[in-house]
């Protein structure tokens, strides 16, 4: 009897895994050996681009994804935003900017392949790395860890996208072009941190992973112990020396940094087109067969889903800029680089390098087999040209630099030689001004109506769950007109200490100061007089976040907001301690809370003339959509800090003002062997002056812009500006 069973179990197995090979002979399978990706048993050099679809909109999905195709591209990469399909626990979201499945269904009829990485941690420079703010709040929860709670909700999540990627038949055994998935991200380092829980982490992700039966390879990137079924991947500037832990598995770079992200109050960073093209070709001569530009369109941080203190700007100097044109010679550069590389692919998947020493800094790498031949030849010297002699023949190699001969014999591409065309961006005023009209936002103090009061000091997600960037902290001092002050007329010295991100302080409903971080030091501290007077004094606090931790070990337990000490000093009873005394609280703005931003927000407030450079102040104006096709931006440099919103669409953070020395506006650099981003030009510029309008967010007449400025502005040097390439 128990023969039989396990004879139908194992008949039950063989009829299983026969359908699954028959769904794969008709539709295509996707697997891997030691040299390549292989799909329907071909091995494949893939060439991918990230790019993030809620970084752009729906509308420009179609041709960033022709553009990625028209370079040469294979592959379209793309992490999984978690806080935009789930931003309440259970109720999901999967339209607009976050339809997830229209733009698969896009990259497939472009014909190109999709490598989807679910994490679904994504970092990215994403608000709290992808995460939604509610599950901070989950009972007993650690981030990334060997943790109950966390490893419940993960696995839902995961689950939910991996079956709805196989509903609508988008996984490439389905007939899709989904053919790489990925688990968790960059957590080498973490598992690294905090040791035996994170290795039993890594394990139970992977074979979490496995058990979904998505039938496409999994990656795990920058994991050096990945368990056997996974394969991972490389990350960074450079991954030439990469080696898989498993010789049975291919050479991936799921990461090449085309430039980096920028930070307010940070430079723009800049990685030339040639260095980009010689990581790219070393890789390639090195043995790797996938290869992956982070970012190729880099896009748009729109809302606040900006990591901490992350610029609006994703652009990232990719070759698709932030408004999906061509970033030249960027673009088409590297567009040869792929030609190039694709001429040499029978050779590079059929055969070996063999590796040949041709000067003191230079080398050949040579495919040779009956399939074709293809030779690198690589000089490695970041300051002189040279001239070797490769089969006979001479060949001059600019400084760091690798020719590609796709026959061994002729040179098509050197990395270092650009043919591509110079083309320079510009912003040309379309809307020259606008005509503002304003509104003041309330001041709140203790025991105003919507506060609500308790003797300590409260956290500030802990408060908000990031519903607003803003939360009050009110509390009052009553000082006596005989002891209150150390001597008549004086001032007492408030202090405030805030784990960030930035402070506006309001004594008695006028402004004393403001105090902001930075993201490598976001903690701050506001100390200085503030004017007082005897009797009861009104103190208001409104503490700001500019996005939440987005990476680290347990960036859950990261704090934001007023934690104390508090305290008034030059009193003649010395320093009054506020920590302790009773705090009012209130989460956002009167006008969030009315949604001045919309029109029937807007419609039910008094908006007076233009009042400038005044804080908490709202401003709207109404306008026509400029003729054309160009992609649009805000030139917002002469305003604050604040938010912007077009037909009631948040465009983002803006914050112009230079608020950090060593900015730079358009010329930061990354270069050949130089280990860090440097200003070149324009220091001490801002960091953003340009928010992205979305064309298909404008309607032909009667458009709704308006701004929340935090500190002060001048809206009369607004303008709407268009970009062109010349």
């Amino acid at each position: 009897m128990l023969g039989d069973k396990v004879n139908n179990i194992k008949m039950l197995c063989i009829l299983f895994f026969g359908l699954i090979s028959f769904i794969s002979c008709v539709h295509g399978n996707v697997w891997y050996d030691y040299k390549a990706i292989k799909i329907n048993d071909q091995r494949k050099i893939l060439l991918a681009g990230s790019i993030h679809y809620p970084r752009s909109t729906p509308e420009m999905w179609p041709d960033l994804i022709a553009k990625a195709k028209d370079s040469q591209l294979d592959v379209i990469q793309t992490y999984v935003f978690w806080n935009g399909h789930e931003p309440t626990e259970g109720k999901y979201y999967f339209g607009g900017r976050y339809d997830l499945v229209k733009f698969i269904k896009l990259v497939h009829q472009a014909g190109l392949y999709v490598h989807l990485r679910i994490g679904p941690f994504v970092c990215a420079e994403w608000n709290f790395g992808g995460f939604p703010a509610w599950l901070k709040f989950v009972p007993g929860i650690e981030f990334r860890t060997d943790n109950g709670p966390f490893k419940e909700k993960m696995q839902v999540f995961t689950t939910k996208i991996v079956d709805m990627m196989k509903a609508e038949k988008l996984f490439h055994w389905q007939g899709g072009p989904i053919i790489l998935n990925q688990i968790e991200n960059e957590y080498g380092p973490v598992e690294w941190e905090i040791g035996a829980p994170g290795k039993a982490y890594t394990h139970w992700a992977a074979q979490m992973a496995l058990g979904l039966n998505a039938g496409v390879p999994w990656i795990m990137c920058k994991q050096e112990d990945v368990p056997e079924d996974i394969i991972d991947t490389c990350n960074g500037f450079y991954c030439e020396n990469f080696v898989p832990k498993s010789k049975s598995k291919p050479k991936m770079w799921t990461e090449n940094w085309t430039g980096w992200y920028t930070e307010f109050g940070g430079p723009v960073p800049y990685r030339p087109a040639e260095d980009v093209a010689f990581s790219v070709a070393r890789f390639i001569q090195n043995g790797g067969s996938f290869m992956n530009y982070y970012m190729f369109h880099g896009g748009t941080n729109f809302g606040t889903t900006s990591g901490r203190f992350v610029a609006t700007s994703y652009d990232y100097d990719a070759p698709l800029d932030e408004y999906g044109l061509p970033r030249e010679p960027k673009y088409t550069h590297l567009k040869n680089l792929h030609k190039a590389i694709k001429m040499c692919e029978p050779a590079l998947v059929s055969a070996d390098a063999k590796v040949t020493n041709l000067g003191s800094n230079q080398e050949a790498h040579v495919y040779s087999s009956n399939s074709g031949c293809a030779a690198f030849l690589a000089n490695y010297d970041p300051k002189w040209s040279v001239k070797v002699t490769y089969d006979g023949m001479q060949f001059e190699l600019p400084a760091w630099s690798i020719s590609i001969l796709p026959d061994c014999k002729k040179e098509v591409y050197n990395t270092a030689r650009v043919s591509a065309p110079k083309v320079h961006s510009k912003m040309t005023p379309v809307i020259s001004s606008f005509s503002w009209q304003s509104h003041g936002d309330e001041i709140p103090t203790a025991m105003s109506q919507g506060t609500f009061t308790e003797k300590k000091l409260y956290e500030q997600l802990n408060m908000t769950w990031d519903k607003s960037d803003y939360l009050w902290y009110m509390t009052d001092v009553v000082l006596d007109s005989n002891e209150g002050f150390l001597k008549r007329g004086d001032a007492p010295v408030l202090t405030v200490n805030s784990a960030g991100h930035v402070l506006h302080v309001f004594v008695n409903g006028q402004l004393q100061g403001h105090a902001y971080g930075s993201l490598a030091k976001p903690q701050i501290t506001f100390s200085q007089k503030v004017k007082m007077t005897a009797g009861v004094n009104k103190i208001s606090l409104l503490s700001a976040a500019v996005g939440l931790a987005n990476v680290g070990a347990h960036f859950e337990r990261y704090n934001q907001g007023i934690l104390g000490p508090v305290n008034l000093q030059g009193l003649n009873e010395g320093t009054r301690d506020l920590t302790w005394q009773h705090w009012s609280y209130k989460i956002g703005t009167k006008g969030e809370d009315m949604q001045f931003y919309t029109a029937g927000g807007s419609s039910h407030v008094q908006w007076g003339g233009p009042a400038e450079k005044q804080p908490l102040t709202w401003y709207k104006t109404t306008f026509n959509a400029p003729a054309g096709n160009d992609p649009l931006a805000l030139d917002m440099g002469s305003m604050g800090k604040g938010q912007m919103w077009i037909n009631g669409q948040s465009i983002g953070r803006h914050w112009p003002a230079n608020i950090a020395k060593g900015n730079c506006n358009d010329n930061c650099n990354y270069a050949g062997t130089y280990s860090e981003f440097k200003c070149l030009s324009d220091c001490g510029q801002s960091s953003q002056k340009w928010y992205h309008v979305p064309r298909s967010w404008l309607q032909p007449t009667n458009n709704l812009l308006v701004v929340f400025e935090e500190w002060g502005g001048d809206t009369k040097w607004v303008s709407m500006v268009k970009r062109t390439t010349a």
